[in-house]
């Protein structure tokens, strides 16, 4: 490699190579690295690309996920307001038929106490 020389000029870096000759080292290493390591590389971006293809795959399932869990909890809600809402409407009836019951005994009763009035006249 060439040094820097006595008086410096444009056409050399700090480190004291010429321009150069650091553009010919790195052509000629970045070639060397494009050729041995083109598997690897090929084999890198796969593997991210194989990555990225999962990451979004597990940000897809996540996001089923948390719609399903939305979902059992929305479900868990109307669930428990509709079981509270049968009680409710299992009480009333039972209320109605009780009255049911009492309304028409006293029907019935009413309807015999006519009887005999007419069959004791």
């Amino acid at each position: 490699m060439q040094r820097l020389p006595a008086s410096p000029s444009r056409d050399y870096d700090t480190d004291g190579i010429h321009q150069s000759v650091k553009r010919r080292v790195y052509c000629q290493h970045f070639q060397d690295i494009d050729r041995l390591t083109l598997p690897h590389y090929i084999e890198c971006m796969s593997k991210s690309s194989t990555h990225t293809h999962f990451d979004l795959e597990l940000s897809r399932l996540e996001a089923k996920i948390d719609d399903l869990l939305n979902t059992i909890e929305r479900l868990s809600t109307e669930n428990r307001s509709l079981r509270t809402q049968q009680d409710t409407l299992a009480t009333e009836r039972a209320s109605l038929i009780e009255r049911h019951d009492l309304v028409r005994n006293r029907v019935e009763a009413i309807v015999t106490r006519l009887k005999s009035l007419e069959t004791g006249t």
